[in-house]
């Protein structure tokens, strides 16, 4: 019951923090400059999650080798998204990528 409370009440808490700044997101008017520095904003976050994901291992050592296949679907996901700028493409290709180095690896071992 205690689990419940203080989910609800985080959800609570979170919703109103956030419909404030919505419900007065019409009347706040932001300048072109501030505009285009929020652009970057949800670059900065991917990133932010997705290189340590690929980078550093369970044991929290940074791996840059050929035997990480979550670094070789990362680049093959880089690769594809720059020649071909298809999002479900580069998902599609990159997963398979990872999955097939994974595999590969895992028969070579």
């Amino acid at each position: 019951m205690n689990e419940l409370c203080l989910i609800v009440g985080m959800a609570l808490i979170t919703f109103f923090i956030r419909y404030g700044l919505l419900g007065m997101s019409s009347r706040i008017k932001l300048s072109a400059s501030m505009t285009q520095m929020l652009r970057y904003i949800p670059p900065a976050v991917l990133t932010a999650i997705v290189v340590p994901t690929v980078l550093i291992s369970s044991k929290g050592e940074v791996m840059l080798s050929y035997t990480n296949a979550r670094l070789m679907g990362a680049i093959a996901a880089i690769l594809i998204s720059f020649y071909t700028r298809n999002l479900l493409l580069t998902i599609v290709l990159g997963m398979l990528v990872f999955f097939c180095w994974q595999w590969l690896l895992v028969q070579l071992s």
